[in-house]
Formats: structure tokens, C-alpha cells, sequence
């Protein structure tokens, strides 16, 4: 069963905070892991993985390794993926005709089956406790209602299963907010941040499909396609925000939102 879902960033400051905004932020993530620290597996959708033009993926090889960290830094660590969920979450969107491939690398199984983890999924994981996962990689060249039902089948899959899971949304936000930054300064990076903020604390993330393509676009976001794919997993049950929070200390937003189960639909 989904029993929550962690909107988690993957930008090295909420690794070791240098103000205040950024440390309450990193009390949010610090807080998802506590509340996790029981689940039997995550699913974590990261944007940082295999890039496709127009699929998704979800990983089954079984060990996950440390290979790509940002700006030099890196954490060490192999996970295992949870084979068993990740081939019924494959067999299922392949079933209701999504665009999904399965990934693996080497070997089919085994110690020789392996795959890359970057920054992407890193930062979040390193505020989990170890636990088998399921690697999700989404497209931005699919349509929003794809990746929306994309999450509705995997809500599916997750309502029907005996484990307990965590889903985990990797993202950060807009990419514009200094002027000297690597992608400069827009006013769109600011309000689609503030829109998102809005649409998490508000309750109104059904209005996610809604953004304008223009604002997603020029903003230079890193989360949207995630977010889709997180509305349409909630759409088994009914969901409580229990913490959020949000910062930007260089040039990206970043946000961390906790939602837990209070009910079946």
C-alpha cells in the first residue's frame, strides 16, 4: 500500500545548510525519513537517470550504485531494487498501453546486474533509511495526461500491494533565480516556484496540469514532470500534508513536502 509521499529536492545545499530557510527545508527531509523509517520499499521518480525522448523507465537491475554526484560531491552507497514490485509496476503500465521500457544493465539479475545512480536520486536516498527501491525515470516529451495515468496505474499497482511504500518525487524547481547563474534571471522562475508553494500548501495540486506551458518552459524547472506523475498516484486515496517547506540559496528552488495517507478512496 502507498502510505506516503515525499516531495524531496536534490540540490547539494540541503546537505550541509548555510542558512535558515535552507535548514528548515532540511528538517522536512529529515523529518520524511523518520516517518518512512518503516516502509518495506521506496518508488523514487528521479529526472537525473536514463534520459529518453519520449518514455519512461523503470529500472529493474538489481543493485543501484553511486556513480554521479554534482559539483563534487559524492555519496557513496549501492542499493537494491525491489525486482518483485519494479516488474509488476513494469507489467502493469505496459498492460494499460503506457510508453514504459524496463532498464537493466549486463546481466539480467545477479551481482553483474547494475545501475548508475546520480545526484538525482543521492540526495534524496541520503535521507532515507536503507531500504529496497523501485527507480522510475519520466519523460518530459510525453503528454501530461500520459505521465498523470502513468501515476494513476502505479497508484494501482501500490493500493494492491501487501508492503508498505514510500513514494519519493525527486525535483527542484525553477533554475532562474540569479542573475549569475549558469541560466541567468526570469521573473517565470520565481512565480512558477511561488505557483507551486501555492498548489502544495493550498491543497490544490489537482490544478497541476493547468500550468501554462509557456511558464513551465521559460521557468527552466526541474520538477514538473514528477509532480504529474505524483498527482496521479494520489488519485487512490486522500492525502494530509503534514510538512513543507521551501528555499533557495543559489540559483534553483527547492522544495521538501510531506503527505501521508489518512484514507482509501
Amino acid at each position: 500500500m502507498l502510505v506516503g509521499i515525499g516531495l524531496m529536492p536534490h540540490g547539494n545545499p540541503v546537505l550541509e545548510p548555510e542558512d535558515e530557510e535552507t535548514r528548515k527545508l532540511a528538517e522536512v527531509l529529515k523529518e520524511i525519513g523518520r516517518t518512512f523509517n518503516n516502509v518495506d520499499a521506496y518508488v523514487l521518480v528521479s529526472p537525473h537517470n536514463a534520459r529518453m525522448s519520449d518514455h519512461l523507465g523503470v529500472v529493474l537491475a538489481e543493485n543501484l550504485v553511486s556513480w554521479l554526484g554534482f559539483e563534487g560531491k559524492e555519496i557513496p552507497g549501492e542499493w537494491k531494487t525491489d525486482r518483485e514490485l519494479a516488474e509488476k509496476i513494469y507489467r502493469a503500465e505496459k498492460e494499460a498501453g503506457m510508453p514504459v521500457v524496463d532498464l537493466n544493465f549486463a546481466a539480467l539479475s545477479g551481482e553483474y546486474s547494475r545501475w548508475p545512480l546520480s545526484w538525482g536520486e543521492l540526495i534524496p536516498l541520503s535521507f532515507l533509511d536503507k531500504r529496497p527501491l523501485v527507480l522510475v525515470t519520466p519523460s518530459r516529451g510525453v503528454s501530461r495526461e500520459t505521465l498523470v495515468r502513468f501515476g494513476e496505474v502505479l497508484g494501482d499497482v501500490l493500493d494492491m500491494e501487501e508492503k508498505n511504500v514510500a513514494l519519493i518525487i525527486s525535483a527542484d524547481h525553477g533554475h532562474a533565480h540569479d542573475p549569475n547563474g549558469p541560466y541567468g534571471k526570469v521573473k517565470e522562475s520565481e512565480e512558477y516556484d511561488r505557483l507551486i508553494m501555492e498548489l502544495i500548501n493550498e491543497n490544490r495540486l489537482e490544478e497541476l496540469p493547468e500550468l501554462p506551458e509557456e511558464l513551465v518552459r521559460k521557468a527552466l524547472v526541474d520538477s514538473y514532470w514528477q509532480m504529474l506523475i505524483m498527482l496521479g498516484a494520489m488519485k487512490k486515496a486522500e492525502f494530509e500534508l503534514k510538512a513543507s517547506a521551501y528555499a533557495c540559496p543559489t540559483y534553483f528552488g527547492m522544495a521538501g513536502a510531506l503527505w501521508l495517507r489518512t484514507k482509501s478512496l
